[in-house]
């Protein structure tokens, strides 16, 4: 077990003792700060994993024995988990019981040198465990403390689960694809999971800075459906003007029914994405068709985003006649020649392998002394310079229940009696 230095505090400890052979988080923004992450699932840990990227050390609490529970989802690389490996890569896992009052003290004592709390409990869980904010500012005044949940700590859903579905549901988000007759189709991304996520790390970001510059701690409240809601200010426009009395028509049109932006099928069943909002997208795409006929030389900046009224339905079975005359990969040469924005429309796999990817540097991969070389997803900032470019893996469950406990103050005896007593 590595020892504690006697010389340095229980937090510098604690950065030492869990960075080392981490170079590459040296120089980066938050290489001193230190997170306890209570987090499960999707949005906050991969909020945690977003900071650990820019530097600062996390540390994973989980429960003694299965851990976070998403290690079970499938599929695997050989035995552990890509959705786990994918959220919680460069963390520290520390296991403890928070039902009982030994686990709570742990826990209170690391938080007491975090520099900032993640948790994505019901709202009155953290209470009941003694771990909330208003406990957490007792043990530390500058404490940031996040509370990531589907509808906040307050209002009149804040007591339902936030799975992603109900979010985007209520949000009006999923209704975007709603038909007659058919109910809207179960959304291919997780946006609300995501959109919490990412208003989390910004707002740990900013009370970050504002720590700095007042010395002053935050509990910050992050409900998914806000977090996704106020990310759905273009799908609300037209609801937005009828609030005020308009008609809200004409919509802006993004959602497929403008045939000039929207979905189609190739000759070998394949599909391709048509982006042909602007008249000299247009134009050129007439041309290379040999369908100048359809060219509206009157074509107004407003029509950019409509449905084309009339002129749709000839509009949209030009398109399809030329994308199922050809096999995908052969049209979007073709287009591609002639200056037209079409593209394919990747499967995962093809996204993955994509020459884009690759010339971006999006893949790297980690070594695992089971699983091998495990592919991970870059954090888009490591272009810049502000995030690590070489993610280590996620950890097995309380990996470093001893580094953490020791940094804490706890000898190798206390260390075994607490795995005795379940408590780690």
């Amino acid at each position: 077990m590595t020892t504690l230095d006697e010389n340095q505090n229980p937090h510098e400890s604690l950065l030492a003792l869990l960075t080392q052979g981490e170079d590459d988080t040296s120089g980066l923004p938050l290489s001193n700060v230190l997170i306890a992450d209570f987090s499960r699932l999707l949005p906050g840990p991969w909020s945690t994993q977003l900071l650990s990227d820019l530097g600062a050390t996390v540390i994973k609490i989980e429960r003694p024995g299965s851990g976070d529970m998403s290690r079970a989802n499938a599929p695997h690389f050989k035995t552990r988990s890509v959705y786990f490996n994918s959220v919680n890569g460069g963390k520290h896992s520390v296991t403890l019981d928070l039902s009982s009052s030994e686990g709570r003290a742990i826990a209170h004592k690391l938080i007491a040198q975090s520099d900032v709390v993640v948790e994505s409990f019901r709202p009155g869980v953290a209470k009941n465990l003694d771990i909330d904010y208003t406990k957490a500012k007792e043990l530390n005044a500058g404490i940031v403390y996040c509370s990531i949940t589907g509808f906040g700590q307050t209002g009149p859903l804040s007591h339902i689960s936030g799975h992603d579905l109900v979010i985007q549901a209520l949000s009006g988000f999923a209704g975007l694809s709603a038909q007659d007759d058919k109910a809207p189709d179960v959304p291919g991304f997780q946006a609300a999971d995501y959109a919490g996520a990412t208003m989390a790390v910004i707002g740990i970001l900013g009370a970050l800075i504002k720590r700095k510059n007042t010395g002053e701690g935050s509990n910050l409240d992050v409900a998914m459906f806000d977090s996704l809601f106020a990310m759905c200010n273009i799908s609300q426009t037209a609801s937005m003007a009828r609030k005020v009395g308009n008609t809200g028509t004409p919509a802006i049109e993004v959602w497929g029914g403008n045939p000039r932006y929207a979905t189609y099928l190739t000759a070998d069943n394949k599909a391709v994405a048509v982006a042909l909002l602007e008249k000299r997208l247009w134009v050129n795409f007439c041309t290379a068709i040999d369908r100048e006929d359809l060219i509206d030389h009157d074509e107004r900046l407003e029509d950019r985003h409509s449905d084309h009224g009339g002129k749709a339905a000839e509009y949209r079975a030009a398109i399809a006649d030329c994308c199922r005359a050809k096999n995908r990969d052969e049209l979007i040469d073709e287009m591609t020649r002639h200056g037209v924005p079409m593209c394919p429309i990747y499967s995962p796999d093809e996204a993955l392998n994509s020459e884009n990817v690759a010339g971006r540097g999006l893949i790297e991969h980690a070594s695992h002394p089971e699983e091998g070389d495990i592919p991970q997803i870059v954090n888009p900032l490591a272009l810049s310079g502000l995030a690590r470019r070489h993610r280590p893996h996620a950890p097995d469950v309380g990996d470093a229940n001893n580094e953490v406990l020791n940094a804490l103050g706890f000898d190798a005896d206390a260390i075994e009696n607490l795995i005795k007593n379940g408590v780690i």
